[in-house]
């Protein structure tokens, strides 16, 4: 008998060819080098592309004026919104809300403060709530000088932990006692450490007097919902999960609150994009 092993059918013993394939140090330059071109290229995109927007999403502004209970609708159109102002209370208090408006850092565009514009409403006397994600360049950017695009260095690098910095602001409440933030706390764990997730989110208000933004509250307002508002407003975004359950929890709610004008009967059925 052979003392050959034998192996089962169809079982391919070739080495894999992509294996063991070594990258020189002057192709490992060249690659870092495209990839810096590419991430210049794409900022340059962005900032252009903010540039162009701006007077259409002055005109939608505008616009939106004139429809009742149109950025209440967006926010709560948009799942991780919805979910974040699970409160009846919270959604009663942004049923107020009358305008919404990003302001991008000038020098930093992708730093920026939200405005939240309020008409008279029984929760608070503040016409306006903001939060900002100042823009905070390293120590490194003192003396950069700026290329013919108005890029830096430092720019370049740009990382959001890093570089932006959220503010926390304090609400005018009309009556303390009963304050949003009061009544629904944000909950910490007992024991959290560095970027570990709150136990409880509480009111969507604690996004306004707590700086920090663990849910990414902040960015996803700017970058997704006042993007694509009118989209958010109409309905036309995929529901997901949380939207199933939080129709399901509306349902059961009660009727407290009949007085109130509830935000859900003004939404259109959801569409889904071809």
């Amino acid at each position: 008998m052979s003392g050959t092993k034998r192996t089962s059918p169809g079982v391919d013993t070739a080495k894999n060819p992509l294996e063991g394939a070594e990258l020189s140090d002057e192709h490992a330059q060249k690659l870092q080098d495209v990839q810096k071109q590419v991430e210049r290229a794409e900022l340059l995109l962005e900032r252009r592309g903010l540039e162009t927007l701006l007077p259409i999403y002055e005109k939608r502004r505008e616009v939106a004026k004139g429809i009742p209970k149109f950025w209440p609708i967006a926010l709560m159109n948009h799942p991780l919104i919805g979910f974040q102002a699970q409160h009846n209370i919270d959604r009663i208090a942004l049923s107020h809300l009358e305008d919404l408006w990003v302001e991008r850092d000038p020098k930093e565009p992708r730093c920026f403060t939200l405005e939240f514009h309020f008409k008279s409403n029984p929760y608070f006397t503040d016409s306006v709530l903001k939060k900002e994600y100042k823009y905070v360049p390293p120590p490194d950017a003192a003396g950069e000088q700026p290329d013919e695009d108005g890029l830096t260095p430092s720019m370049l690098g740009f990382t959001w932990n890093r570089d932006a910095k959220p503010s926390a602001n304090k609400i005018d409440w009309k009556k303390p006692e009963n304050a949003l933030t009061k009544l629904h706390p944000r909950v910490e764990e007992d024991d959290a450490e560095g970027d570990e997730m709150p136990a409880e989110a509480g009111s969507f208000f604690n996004f306004f007097e707590i700086a920090s933004d663990p849910f990414d509250i902040g960015t996803t307002i700017a970058n997704e919902v006042f993007t694509d508002a009118i989209d958010y407003f109409l309905g036309n975004v995929p529901s997901d999960e949380v939207d199933s359950e939080e129709e399901e929890s509306d349902e059961e709610d009660d009727d407290d609150d009949a007085e109130e004008i509830d935000l859900e009967k003004h939404k259109p059925k959801r569409q889904r994009k071809d």
